[in-house]
């Protein structure tokens, strides 16, 4: 009898083991569904509760003993932190007007860094250094640093002057500058370069605006409530700006349009600006040689203003401070650079076609005959030499020798397409710029509302 039970139950169970390797999925599916009706069936008993409204409510009373204040007061004066203030250095500055901007008050300091020639003289009669203090809760100062670019070479200097257990110390370090990028946008109320030091973007950058977006804007007839957005290289020590580099896109809406630009560099070519579309900005000559300028008389007859008679204009003036830089607008080789008559000190340069440009009534000539220059590079500084009223730089523009009204110079074309091995690189680089433009013209709609 008990080898009939057994011999059943190994039966059963070589069936049993059959039945799983024949039909595994179907079997996990079974066990799934009834262990699923069992936790609904579990829920629909756990809901079956009492009201969480009818369950009886306690209230718990329980006294709490505050710190006294002479404890707290005591802690308080025994935390200890630093404060930390960044200026610029001032042309005129004294060790106590810098220290006083910076919240120092500290004699013994102010007396180490009048004393010291290295500190002193990094510090004083210097204007735009970015100097950072460190000061103790009682406005002592602990450290301060100096930064600035001494030359081109992608490094700056750092001096330092910290306190230690024996007084003051100074020493002068030598890093490298980093790389980053700034994202910065405005709306126009009277002119770009106000709008530009509202939103606390370099001159340069602004200057670079107006180049790129120079034969699509107006930039003398700009709109209140014209807008921009731009991304530029800056160059950073210790997390500080210390100069800005190139745009690297921008986007302008004016009158109702709008135009985006991007550099883009293909590898081992010249880089330049294009639209999204791949369409080049470049241009072979810039809109005006002076930065920061306006245009006081144009290409057009006048009453000439020494003559008092009426006379052709043959260029374009531009109304600047004595010593403002002139750049070139465009490649060439220096032509003529020394005195003529009423042009005074001039410079000329040969273009590409049998074009010249002409810069007159400057100060001082930077270059000599035979230069080569290229576009932006500056070449003298804008002075009243020669029959001129007043500072300010007369521009020309000459076809094979003939007089050519300037302001149409900025239509020649400059830039190259895009090769198709470039194609995707540059469709990647348009999609990120397009939302980087896009972050930044939010930033600027939220500022409105």
């Amino acid at each position: 009898m008990i080898n009939a039970i057994l011999a059943a139950e190994e039966l059963l169970a070589s069936r049993l083991a059959h039945t799983f390797r024949t039909y595994p999925k179907q079997i996990t599916t079974a066990i799934g569904a009834l262990l699923l009706c069992a936790g609904g069936g579990a829920f629909a008993v756990a809901s079956l509760g009492p009201d969480v409204s009818d369950l009886p409510v306690q209230q718990v009373l329980e006294a709490v003993k505050p710190l006294a204040a002479a404890e707290q007061a005591e802690a308080l004066d025994s935390h200890d932190f630093t404060l930390f203030r960044t200026e610029l250095t001032r042309p005129i500055d004294t060790i106590e007007a810098l220290l006083k901007r910076l919240g120092i008050a500290d004699p013994a300091a102010a007396a180490f860094v009048r004393g010291n020639a290295e500190a002193r003289g990094a510090l004083l009669s210097r204007a735009g250094r970015s100097v950072t203090a460190e000061a103790a809760r009682d406005n002592t100062l602990q450290r301060l640093s100096a930064r600035w670019i001494p030359d081109g070479d992608g490094g700056f200097k750092r001096l330092v002057v910290s306190r230690g257990a024996k007084g003051f110390s100074v020493r002068t370090e030598v890093d490298q500058l980093t790389a980053a990028s700034r994202l910065a946008s405005g709306v126009v109320r009277s002119s770009l370069f106000a709008a530009t030091d509202d939103a606390r973007i370099p001159d340069a950058v602004a200057s670079q605006l107006a180049d790129i977006f120079g034969s699509d804007v107006d930039f003398r007839a700009l709109r209140r409530g014209d807008r921009f957005a731009v991304v530029y290289e800056t160059f950073e020590a210790d997390g500080q700006s210390l100069r800005s580099g190139r745009v690297l896109s921008a986007e302008f809406e004016s009158n109702g349009k709008t135009y985006q630009a991007m550099w883009f560099q293909e590898p081992g070519k010249k880089g330049g600006y294009y639209r999204p579309n791949g369409e080049s900005l470049v241009r072979a000559y810039l809109a005006s040689p002076v930065e920061f300028s306006r245009i006081s008389s144009g290409f057009a007859m006048r009453i000439h203003p020494i003559m008092n008679s009426w006379r052709q204009h043959n260029g374009i003036d531009f109304a600047a401070p004595t010593g403002t830089a002139v750049r070139a607008v465009g490649d060439g080789v220096v032509e003529f650079a020394g005195r003529q008559n009423g042009y005074g000190n001039i410079v000329i340069v040969k273009h590409r076609n049998n074009q010249q440009t002409v810069y007159a009534h400057l100060s001082r000539i930077d270059v000599k005959v035979g230069q080569s220059v290229n576009q932006s590079q500056f070449i003298g500084a804008v002075g009243a030499t020669g029959w001129a009223t007043g500072p300010h730089l007369h521009f020309e523009f000459r076809v094979n020798g003939e007089y050519a009204n300037p302001a149409t110079i900025t239509q020649q074309d400059g830039g190259t397409p895009i090769t198709a091995s470039a194609r995707p690189a540059f469709e990647r680089l348009a999609i990120a710029t397009r939302m980087e433009l896009s972050a930044a013209f939010s930033v600027v709609q939220a500022s409105a509302d």
